[in-house]
């Protein structure tokens, strides 16, 4: 199959519709004001300004913008707005309770809020993501990165901690929600463009106008990379566009608009003696004449059965051709000034070609999500009482093939292996309460439901030179999930608050967790089960003077069949997922702003992001089996794989504030993860690692005219140079000859897991507002 990597320096058709658009309404709001929000208005956006970190308190955004009684962290455009900000790694980065790795492709990756992906290989899993209040999960629970490219944002709020109440399926440790900029901040025309180490260039422009009758931002941006891996060059183009139309004093229009292809050729994961040995798969394009530590995959000659040959993933033409569409209308009504109504309507298309493996997977996933809620505020007595309510449907629909690559390059199809066809729908409703009974102090309540219907049917192939045979896996599931939540909030002074919650949350299998075997083929897996989880938070925001802010949560969480998995190796078509009975997440999540001497060095800042993540389970037996027999471990007691168990950034910035100087700044910044498990065993980790990056900025102040309007930046990453692993996913225990589970030495070899960091890297950007 060919990709069309040497139209890199295309620009879409969608995306030129849109700067038009964009154009003509930008010249005929020139001569207005620009930014006059009704009050109304304002009162509907206030949950777009938000600091840079932050508890959720008393807030009149309706719950899914801002959760009350929630643990929420947010971070700001100040924190990647000047660097070479190229994944949503760089958004969240700064934020207590988030951790990344490396997922399947150059921007897909995989974010974890208090180990919500860490034993994921891509996506955002776990979570509901959100951008502008639009869902951004289809209804499979299936939400990913490569969408986001962080030029287009404002920020990002973090919502941690069980959140089905208000968020409903699969927010089983919160929820996402990212947020794009506004027009009126933009108040024109910006181009930009990064380059740098590895052939990396990104160009992209916004536009951006708004009064009190309309709000519009269009962004475009197009970034290509040769990569820093055997196979990784890749190209990415996404289109987005937010427009805000007031249509009277009372009614407003919300329209949302998001395109991406992704088009990256693709590495097959490393073992952990791979890894060591060649982690840039260099000298590795002929298998059979291939250095020491390369990867390959075995591949049918005939694409049905038969003698299968080892190929390079560069030979082979492994990749991803993937193309997402996402258009959203709410509608927004003022019943008065106390109560808001919202009607939105979201479709979203996910169209994949992702020959990853030995088989290629091909096939649309078409989503359809209405909402309908409503927020009110009334008062008892003298005292504020939100309530928030609402009801929820999405649907998917899919069909996909899957088909035998052939070694003759281009990712050559053979013979279809297996195909599957289903749908999932999610019906669900909310309720929330926020009640201040008195000055200092406000309670929150609430119960959400969902019922969730799955069915599918996949057709297994099987060929032989005299047959072909049909295997059928049918799976009908019906899940009904209840989520109640409490908290409380007290704020002694304005120095202090504290917070206490009580959450529950709940995620269904996907289709997709259906029909993987332990062996890592297609077959029948139906008998898991909906997990379930009950967490206590109790956390401090304490700021002692404006010089300092400190943020303290610690959480305890209680998992039923938590939903877990592993991969098979590279030569398996995904990862099986299975449930683990009982199991216990707990940890404390830090962060501190800090500003250390005001007065003598009054532009320098200490910034510090802290997660502890323990996980263990408290209630599975694993069964391991060879050819003759079979065995069962206790894995109680054992950490839960893939999760980090402490995560950490630190950055030292300083920005000149006044002087010859002004808006010449930079920071440094470490980053320590640490060593995890890789399997349920613990017999086998993936190393840690600390890096240490430089950045260099200059804004140049208003004063200076023009100039003022250019911005530039530079920095380096990994400037020790260190190997390190970016992302490792799970891998299976095994049971020896003799009976005895295999031991680290063993597991060394297992592949599928472990994707290499980059090098050293430099890289440039300039920015002109216009």
């Amino acid at each position: 199959m060919p990709y069309p990597y040497d139209t890199a320096r295309r620009v879409s058709g969608l995306a030129v519709g849109l700067f038009m658009v964009s154009i003509a309404l930008v010249r005929e709001a020139s001569a207005k004001e620009p930014q006059s929000f009704s009050k109304t208005a304002h009162a509907v956006i206030k949950a777009d300004k938000t600091e840079e970190i932050t508890v959720a308190g008393t807030s009149h955004a309706p719950a899914p913008m801002r959760p009350a009684g929630q643990t929420t962290f947010s971070s700001g455009r100040d924190n990647y707005a000047n660097q070479v900000a190229q994944s949503v790694a760089d958004m969240v980065v700064t934020i207590p309770g988030a951790s990344f790795t490396q997922g399947n492709g150059p921007r897909d990756t995989v974010v974890s809020i208090r180990g919500s992906g860490d034993r994921q290989s891509y996506g955002l899993k776990n979570l509901q993501v959100l951008e502008d209040g639009f869902p951004m999960t289809q209804p499979d629970g299936t939400a990913r990165a490569d969408l986001i490219d962080p030029h287009a944002y404002e920020g990002v709020d973090v919502f941690e901690g069980p959140a089905s109440t208000v968020y409903g399926n699969y927010a089983i440790n919160g929820a996402i929600n990212f947020r794009t900029r506004k027009g009126a901040d933009i108040h024109g025309v910006e181009l930009g463009s990064d380059f740098g180490s590895f052939g990396l260039f990104n160009t992209y422009a916004t536009v951006g106008y708004g009064n009190r009758h309309y709000d519009l931002m269009v962004f475009g941006s197009d970034v290509w990379s040769k990569g820093f891996i055997a196979n990784s060059r890749y190209n990415t183009a996404t289109e987005s566009m937010r427009l805000r139309v007031s249509l009277t004093e009372t009614d407003r229009l919300v329209l949302k608009v998001v395109n991406n292809q992704t088009d990256a050729y693709l590495p097959v994961r490393l073992s952990l003696n791979q890894y060591q040995a060649n982690p840039y798969q260099q000298s590795c394009y002929q298998a059979t004449s291939a250095a020491a530590g390369c990867a390959s995959v075995l591949l049918l000659q005939n694409g049905r059965y038969g003698t299968k040959e080892a190929v390079s993933p560069e030979a082979a033409g492994l990749g991803r051709f993937d193309r997402r569409t996402i258009v959203g209308l709410r509608w927004e009504h003022d019943f008065s000034t106390r109560t808001l109504w919202r009607n939105q309507f979201t479709y979203d298309q996910r169209h994949v070609n992702q020959p990853t493996s030995p088989t290629s997977f091909v096939g649309p996933y078409n989503s359809y999500a209405v909402s309908s809620d409503v927020t009110n505020h009334v008062l008892i007595g003298r005292t504020p009482l939100e309530t928030f309510g609402g009801i929820s449907f999405d649907y998917l629909d899919y069909g996909y093939q899957t088909y035998n690559i052939m070694p003759y390059g281009g990712a050559s199809r053979g013979a279809m292996s297996s195909e599957s066809y289903g749908h999932q729908w999610n019906l669900g409703a909310r309720f929330q309460e926020d009640w201040h009974f008195a000055p200092k102090w406000h309670f929150v309540i609430g119960l959400g439901g969902t019922y969730t219907d799955i069915g599918a049917t996949e057709t297994l192939y099987g060929y032989s030179a005299t047959s072909t045979t049909r295997r059928y896996v049918t799976a009908n599931r019906f899940f009904f999930n209840l989520a109640p939540e409490g908290a409380l909030i007290y704020t002694p002074s304005k120095n202090w608050t504290l917070h206490t919650r009580v959450g529950t949350a709940y995620g269904t299998p996907s289709s997709s967790n259906l029909f993987i075997t332990p062996q890592g083929n297609y077959g029948n897996n139906t008998q898991i089960q909906s997990q379930s989880s009950v967490g206590v938070d109790l956390g401090a925001d304490w700021r002692p003077s404006d010089t300092l802010r400190v943020q303290a949560t610690g959480f305890y969480e209680f998992y039923n069949n938590e939903l877990v998995s592993q991969s098979a190796g590279v030569n398996a078509v995904g990862s099986y997922t299975f449930n683990a009975p009982a199991s216990q997440h707990r940890g404390v999540v830090l962060g501190v702003d800090w500003q250390p001497l005001p007065r003598m060095i009054p532009g320098g800042r200490i910034k510090l992001s802290y997660t502890y993540d323990n996980q263990v389970y408290t209630n599975y037996t694993e069964v391991l089996s060879n050819s003759t027999l079979s065995r069962a471990f206790d894995r109680a007691g054992n950490a839960i794989p893939g999760v980090i168990p402490n995560f950490l950034n630190a950055r030292f910035l300083y920005d000149q504030p006044d002087g010859p100087a002004e808006g010449l700044g930079g920071y440094a910044e470490v980053i320590w993860r640490d060593s995890y498990w890789l399997d349920n065993a613990n017999q086998l980790k993936a190393p840690g690692y600390a890096l240490l990056n430089l950045e260099v900025h200059y804004n140049p102040p208003a004063r200076m005219g023009w100039a003022h309007r250019l911005h530039w930046y530079c920095e380096v990453q990994n400037v020790a140079d260190q190997v390190y692993v970016a992302g490792a996913t799970n891998i299976n225990d095994t049971l020896l000859g003799n009976g005895q589970q295999a031991g680290a030495a063993a597991l060394m070899s297992s592949t599928g897991s472990i994707y290499a960091g980059s090098l050293r890297a430099y890289f440039g950007g300039v920015r002109l507002s216009l």
